[in-house]
């Protein structure tokens, strides 16, 4: 039977490739792992008019204290699928030609940080910084969230929040907000008040009165 023997065919081709490629993986010490399908980026934000629009809803209000704060009530970074946390899959998706070994850490590739327009081939070079900073969420609201509230914003893939960027660009960052900080790279200042408000705006964190004059002068240039 003609169209038996072909599809037997088709899957022992099937199979023979995919015992070559774990073969391959085996001797290399490298794997390709399953998971959600990798883009170039974060999550695109919203355009700057909506962005504009979301920030005028935002409750105006002086930021809170730093009182019972600390990074660990915000859990970082989870895992995702297999033995892949946040950290590893924002590497994959914000770079190219990645390649991550069988505990999913990135071995090569390459990363280009929009803050400063840097190009990275070590991973160890890369941060993956919180587009509206963990200390600047708990001041802006999230000191009352939960544990598991906190955890989900922290390793958040679905909105524009996690990106990978130079670590000393991110560090020099902090926890600071665009009224006292914007990426180096000009260019960038648009799509990055364009996150930052997306995220507030869907966390329904609030803004100071600085941060949101900084954040409109640049939305009314975009």
């Amino acid at each position: 039977m003609p169209g038996v023997y072909a599809r037997r065919s088709v899957l022992t081709g099937a199979r023979r490739t995919a015992v070559a490629a774990a073969s391959l993986a085996a001797l290399t010490g490298v794997l390709v792992l399953d998971g959600p399908a990798a883009q170039a980026a974060p999550p695109t934000p919203p355009d700057a008019a909506t962005a504009r629009a979301e920030l005028a809803k935002l409750t105006v209000q002086p930021e809170g204290s730093m009182d019972g704060y600390s990074r660990a009530k915000f859990p970082h970074w989870s895992t995702q699928y297999g033995q892949c946390n946040t950290r590893e899959v924002v590497l994959k998706r914000d770079g190219e030609n990645v390649e991550q070994d069988d505990r999913c850490a990135a071995v090569s590739g390459t990363w280009y940080s929009p803050y400063d327009g840097a190009t990275w081939t070590d991973a160890q070079d890369i941060d993956i910084d919180h587009i509206v900073p963990l200390a600047q969420a708990w001041r802006s609201g999230a000191s009352s969230w939960t544990t598991a509230q906190r955890q989900a914003f922290a390793n958040d893939l679905k909105r524009p929040q996690l990106i990978a960027v130079t670590d000393r660009v991110n560090q020099e960052k902090g926890d600071k907000d665009p009224a006292q900080w914007l990426p180096p790279l000009k260019s960038y200042r648009c799509t990055y008040a364009q996150m930052w408000v997306s995220v507030k705006y869907d966390y329904k964190l609030t803004v100071d009165s600085a941060e949101k004059a900084a954040l409109a002068g640049i939305l009314n240039g975009c």
